[in-house]
This record gives C-alpha cells, sequence and structure tokens, in this order.
C-alpha cells in the first residue's frame, strides 16, 4: 500500500498573524494612486481573458500579446505599458513566475509601437508667465484662495499631485524669510524616511507662494490635519483632503478661466508645474545639483530632460546661422 502525501501541519497563528502583515505591507509597497490604477487594469484584463476563455492567473504570455494586440487601436503606448505592469503585479503578488521580456510579449510591443505608435504627450512646463494668469484666476472666496495656494506651493516647491494632498498642517514652519517644508512620504521616499524643503517668500505678494499657504490657513482656520481639503459649492469647507485627482480639475477649471493654452501635442497637467520650475531655475542660472535637491530627482537624465525641451529654441544652433 502506497502511504499519501502527509498532511500539513496548521500554521500557528502567531506565524499566520506575520505571514498576514506581511502581505498587507507589500501591498503597501506601491503609492495609492498605483494600487487604484493597476486594480483598474487588472479588472479589465481579468474580464478581458473571461470573454477569450484564457486563465488570467497565471497570463500565458500568448494570452497576453492577444490581449496587448487587442487594445492597441484603443490605447496610448503609455497605457499598454500600465497594464501589463499591472499584470506583472498580480503575477508577483501571487508569487507566480512572470516575464515582460518574453519574446512573445516585447515582440507583439514592438509591432505595436512601430505601427501605432505615437511621441509620448508629455506635460506642457507651466512657467511663471502660466503662473501669473492662473493666479490672477483664483477669486478671493474659499476655493479661490486655496486653489490659488495649491498652485502657487505646487510650482515653488516643485511638488507632485501626491505630496501636495499629503500635507498636514503639522508639515508646514513659517519664518519670517519663507517657509520650511516636510515632506513625510514621496514617489521616491516610498520608505518614508522623510525629506524637507525650503522656500523663500516670494519678491511679490500676489505671487508668493508662503503668503498664499499663510492666507488659505488663515481663511480655512486649519491648526492641524490635511492643509488642502474640499470646499463644497456653498463655501463650506469639509475635514476630508483632496484626492490626488482634484488638484488636475482645479488646474483645468483654472486654466479654462484663465484662457491658459499649451503648445499642441502636450498635455495640460499637474506634472507641468514641477517641469515648469525646473525649466525656469535652470533658464536662470541654477546649477544641476541645486534643482535636483529641491526637486528630488534621483536621476540627472531625467531632470535635464526638461532642461532640453526648454533650450530647444533659446539655445538653438539656428540663430547663430546668418539669416
Amino acid at each position: 500500500m502506497v502511504a499519501g502525501p502527509e498532511p500539513r501541519q496548521p500554521v500557528p497563528p502567531a506565524a499566520a498573524a506575520a505571514l498576514d502583515a506581511a502581505k498587507a505591507y507589500a501591498r503597501d509597497a506601491l503609492a495609492p494612486e498605483t494600487r487604484r490604477a493597476y486594480a483598474t487594469d487588472w479588472a479589465h484584463f481579468t474580464s478581458w481573458c473571461r470573454d477569450a476563455g484564457c486563465d488570467p492567473l497565471p497570463a500565458e504570455p500568448a494570452a497576453v500579446a492577444a490581449y496587448l494586440a487587442a487594445m492597441a487601436p484603443l490605447y496610448s503606448r503609455s497605457a499598454l505599458e500600465r497594464r501589463l505592469a499591472a499584470i506583472g503585479h498580480a503575477h508577483r503578488l501571487g508569487g507566480l513566475a512572470w516575464s515582460a521580456g518574453h519574446p512573445a510579449i516585447r515582440s507583439t510591443l514592438r509591432g505595436i509601437y512601430r505601427q501605432h505608435g505615437s511621441r509620448r504627450r508629455q506635460a506642457a512646463a507651466l512657467t511663471s508667465v502660466e503662473l501669473k494668469k492662473l493666479v490672477a484666476a483664483c477669486p478671493g472666496d474659499l476655493a479661490g484662495l486655496r486653489d490659488r495656494a495649491l498652485l502657487l506651493l505646487g510650482f515653488a516647491g516643485a511638488l507632485r499631485r501626491s505630496e501636495l494632498v499629503g500635507l498636514d498642517r503639522e508639515h508646514l514652519r513659517f519664518t519670517e524669510t519663507g517657509l520650511r517644508l516636510l515632506l513625510p512620504r514621496s514617489k521616491t521616499d516610498q520608505e518614508g524616511k522623510g525629506v524637507e524643503l525650503g522656500l523663500s517668500r516670494g519678491k511679490r505678494r500676489e505671487t508668493c507662494p508662503v503668503r498664499a499657504v499663510e492666507a488659505w490657513l488663515e481663511a480655512s482656520a486649519c491648526q492641524y490635519g490635511p492643509v488642502f481639503r474640499k470646499v463644497d459649492r456653498w463655501g463650506n469647507i469639509e475635514h476630508s483632503r483632496l484626492g490626488s485627482d482634484a488638484v488636475r480639475d482645479i488646474l483645468l477649471k483654472r486654466a479654462a478661466a484663465a484662457k491658459v493654452t499649451v503648445p499642441a501635442g502636450e498635455r495640460l497637467s499637474p506634472h507641468g508645474l514641477r517641469a515648469g520650475f525646473v525649466t525656469e531655475a535652470y533658464m536662470a542660472g541654477a546649477r544641476d545639483e541645486q534643482v535636483m535637491d529641491h526637486t528630488r530627482h534621483r536621476d540627472l537624465k531625467t531632470m535635464r530632460g526638461y532642461v532640453r525641451r526648454a533650450k530647444l529654441v533659446t539655445d538653438s544652433a539656428v540663430k547663430l546661422l546668418d539669416l
């Protein structure tokens, strides 16, 4: 008689609790915005797999390639790459083997890029020229004071959307010369070590980010908790924190009021505030290390990509010609 496999020993309660905690930490390894995007993309992929009659987990490389091919006419290059990343993330969380570099997947992507590929629409750099127009379009009511502070602080601090909405009153310390700002966590600081930024007071009261934040905090009576909060249609301030998508909505609303547009082939995005800071600081003579220290860029190549776009016209070799 052949003995069957020995029964699995029950996992001790302490070990089970530790395993659950490890899984929870693994889920929190990504920023909330990324987790939401991956969840949406994964739901879309599993729905497609049901209709196609294939398993989403583990997914065969040929099935993933077929999915990308089906989505190619509908989505941009960046959207396809994010969906591929979401599929890989689901496999890694499940402890399953995954390789985005499988020949079936990579060959399909290369073909898609050749046939449907288009230049990525970069966020247009919003410099102080555009920012002054945006600020002028913010009225003096509570929502206007909030939006004015948010836009000016986003530009002067070169802040990402998640960093802006993640600010608490406890992270701000005002001085006679400016503002010391603590970022407890950011895209390049997922471990939560924190980084402190210094913002000097501006030359003009109407565009000074420090004064704008002070005015908003006073008007909103914010003494602790989220700095940027929702304001309802009747002008009442809610206790809930603004979401990252609200930053984009605010920018688009104020841009429409100010009639601010961006060049064809570029997009109006909150990231443009960060790009605008890099562009303007560099054109004013700031050194690489000064800019990177303020923007928290880790890669010089990425940071200088903004600079190259700014110099396409101003430093063009064409101006040396006798034309």
